[in-house]
């Protein structure tokens, strides 16, 4: 125990460490702050779609009444993504896709991928989560703490009184490091309490699971560390060779991997989509209505027995042109969906290899904030757009009025975001990694 205390002292009596420690437990709390406000600006979009819906279909009623067809151009109905409060820690798609899609019964692909209005500039710098400050910021403190945990001794000249006094000069340095690795844990430990009392967090199994990640991922970065300080080189080169490694995991791959997946599944299909519906829909004006009309009984043979109506202008018609904005563009569409999942599936096998990254996925997949979750929410979307479709389409083609219809039964709709997330597969990436980097210095600590 008293060992102990001496180690501890020795480690936190310089001030650059008391600063860094502070710093890093201000950033991670400001990182929550943020994280809060994400979730409170979600919230309170919801709520406001919840009371704004009721009253946007009475004022729809009130104006268009006799017109069901012209009402339907207008009315808007919510499909929300239901929020995980873990996205205050990992932010992920939620920083640039909605969690609220209010849609129309319109061609569906021009308002799949309709954004919230955003200041491009916050976009570029993106929201400070503390998923990056455990990702990026905590193996730089584990650097700071660490680099010269050995070189020190041999700089000060105190490193033979060791070789002396210490049943084992290995252990000796794994004891120091096993300081520096609890005041981490404690300062993770802190942050995930803030946090979970900051943005009401249960103590689920995806928190759990978030928080041992961390914890693993912070021992990698000691293991790591403890590799290169072994060498028994100068602290400037321990520094500087760490700053470096830094450099390439976390900045230096993932830009080069992103490049890679990017050039290797190029989405020209996202503009062609684009195209194709804007054709799909806005050259029908030009069309034969006849031909407009088979084809939209092609998709639904069971409204064949509203006839073919031709003569001036019709919602049957309308609609028909509508619907073909999405079934011209569909093989566009298949092929655009097939390249994202491409890009993710690639992008999660090689993060395999790197433990920032594969940590980066695995958050995001646990705080619902995924980019194939977004993709699992715009299927549904899609799915509830064709429901509303098959609904209306009659009673449009009827000409029923607005008031025959219970308008009350159209709340919002939710979507259910689940994390599907093995924890088994979600451990063996960096466990694997932490097990290399014990292997390989096994040798290196004959040096000592």
């Amino acid at each position: 125990m008293t060992t102990f205390k001496l180690f501890l002292q020795q480690c936190i009596k310089s001030k650059e460490v008391w600063i860094s420690l502070l710093l890093i437990t201000l950033l991670g709390i400001t990182s929550i702050v943020i994280g809060n406000k994400h979730l409170k600006r979600q919230q309170d979009a919801i709520a406001e779609v919840n009371i704004y819906q009721a009253q946007h279909f009475d004022r729809q009623v009130a104006l268009h009444n006799e017109d069901l067809g012209l009402l339907l151009y207008y009315a808007k109905f919510a499909y929300i993504k239901t929020i995980n409060p873990l996205a205050g820690l990992s932010i992920g798609q939620a920083d640039v896709n909605p969690t609220v899609k209010r849609i129309t019964i319109k061609t569906f692909e021009a308002q799949k991928y309709d954004t919230d209005l955003v200041n491009p500039m916050n976009l570029q710098s993106g929201n400070l989560d503390l998923s990056f400050v455990i990702i990026y910021v905590f193996p730089l403190l584990v650097i700071v703490l660490s680099f010269n945990v050995l070189s020190e001794e041999t700089e000060t000249g105190t490193w033979q009184l060791v070789i002396i006094q210490a049943k084992s000069k290995l252990g000796f340095i794994i004891f120091k490091l096993l300081i520096r690795l609890v005041l981490l844990y404690i300062i993770l430990l802190f942050l995930f309490f803030m946090a979970k009392l900051m943005l009401n967090l249960t103590f689920d199994n995806s928190f759990v699971w978030m928080l041992g990640l961390s914890m693993l991922y912070i021992l990698f970065w000691f293991l790591l560390t403890f590799f290169i300080v072994i060498f028994k080189k100068s602290s400037g080169f321990n520094a500087l060779l760490l700053l470096s490694v830094w450099l390439v995991l976390i900045i230096l791959l993932p830009a080069g991997i992103n490049s890679y997946v990017s050039s290797k599944y190029p989405v020209p299909e996202a503009f062609n989509t684009a195209i194709a519906q804007r054709d799909g829909y806005h050259v029908k004006w030009d069309t034969n209505k006849l031909t407009t009309i088979e084809k939209f009984y092609k998709h639904y043979p069971q409204f064949k027995k509203y006839g073919y109506p031709t003569d001036g202008f019709n919602w049957l018609w309308y609609y028909a042109m509508q619907q073909m904005g999405d079934d011209d563009s569909k093989k566009e569409q298949d092929a655009l969906k097939e390249k994202i999942k491409l890009r993710e599936q690639t992008s999660k096998r090689i993060a395999s290899l790197v433990p920032n990254m594969h940590l980066q996925l695995v958050f995001n997949q646990l705080a619902g904030t995924s980019m194939s979750q977004q993709m699992d929410y715009l299927e549904a979307t899609d799915t509830f757009h064709e429901k509303l479709r098959l609904f209306f389409y009659p009673k449009i083609f009827e000409n029923k009025h607005a008031n025959t219809v219970d308008w009350n039964q159209f709340t919002p709709e939710y979507h259910e975001t689940r994390p599907n997330v093995s924890p088994i597969k979600s451990m063996m990436p960096i466990i694997i990694s932490s097990i290399f980097m014990i292997l390989i210095s096994i040798p290196m600590t004959r040096r000592l």
